[in-house]
């Protein structure tokens, strides 16, 4: 390895929207990528960061470039997951056994009973695997988070996340629930999360509303009883208190008080990337609540709406 870099790197999913956050936060941590595998081949900007990384459209090529490296000095030490969701379970496999720590979006897997064999194969291995959780480093949660775990008391939570997405979203990989797990794994992911890390066990969740664009419902955690309202909507956006409103609305509301989740936001994966270099990243064991409550939350009946659901429900009904 080039001594100037502390690690090497390849990615899968290079052409994805998430993509240049990765590299951004691979290059800002003195890292190099060596090479990236994506089935399309529109990712010129990879050289704004890395001119002389390798670029693989086949993965059986990509696979055998990572193995003819793996003996050398300039082997691969992480490898990076940014493919569909669906894909995530088996390419963290292939990072395992190429024996490269791991880096994957969010969601690490869609069913959860697929990280116990993730786990099996760390071991194995002797590699772990690393989960991009970045709103937990969100400065106003990390303060939030600090002032909880001070406190013995119950927190009354809204949250409030309408993110339009245009006519693209639903013929893309995203639009197909098979592939995406649908808007709960696909943007509700980051919110199930924060619950868990924030207030802890999972007491009670009910759903009160479920669509392909939207769901609403309320959980009951250890720390505190919650309703979320979770939308690709666009339209929803106008029953917010100003009309006509283009940009998102992430609100995160606890005992009155607003945190906007849309700003100071888009440092955080390179801080995530930071984290997991000094050892100090999100591992399975940490993320796996979040992900089985999402599941739990797709799985669930609808149960009729009542004075704890979300306020904006009753308006769109």
């Amino acid at each position: 390895m080039n001594k100037n870099y502390r690690y090497n790197f390849a990615l899968i999913g290079l052409a994805g929207y998430i993509a240049p956050r990765h590299l951004e936060a691979i290059k800002k941590n003195n890292c190099n990528l060596k090479c990236s595998l994506d089935i399309n081949d529109s990712v010129g900007f990879v050289e704004k960061y890395f001119p002389n990384s390798y670029f693989f459209t086949e993965i059986g090529r990509f696979d055998r470039y990572i193995d003819k490296i793996s003996r050398t000095k300039d082997k691969i030490n992480f490898i990076t997951i940014c493919s569909p969701n669906y894909l995530h379970d088996s390419h963290i496999r292939l990072g395992l056994r190429s024996k490269s720590h791991v880096i994957c979006e969010k969601p690490l897997v869609i069913n959860p009973w697929n990280l116990d064999a993730i786990e099996k194969m760390q071991r194995e291995y002797k590699k772990k695997v690393y989960s991009i959780n970045q709103l937990r480093l969100h400065p106003s949660i990390v303060k939030l988070k600090n002032k909880i775990d001070k406190s013995k008391k119950i927190y009354d939570v809204e949250i409030t996340y309408i993110t339009p997405r245009g006519n693209w979203y639903k013929y893309s990989w995203k639009g197909d629930e098979n592939k995406s797990g649908g808007i709960l794994y696909n943007i509700g992911i980051h919110l199930f999360d924060l619950i868990n890390f924030l207030f802890g066990k999972i007491d009670d969740s009910k759903v009160n509303f479920a669509s392909e664009n939207c769901y609403s419902g309320v959980i009951r955690a250890k720390r505190a009883n919650i309703r979320y309202f979770l939308s690709i909507d666009k339209n929803h956006l106008n029953y917010i208190n100003k009309k006509n409103l283009v940009n998102p609305v992430k609100i995160l509301k606890v005992d009155g008080i607003n945190i906007d989740l849309s700003k100071n936001f888009d440092n955080l994966h390179t801080l995530s990337y930071k984290k997991i270099l000094d050892k100090k990243g999100f591992q399975i064991n940490s993320v796996r609540s979040g992900i089985e409550l999402t599941y739990l939350i797709k799985k669930s009946k609808i149960s009729s709406p009542n004075l704890d659901s979300h306020p904006l429900l009753r308006k769109i009904r």
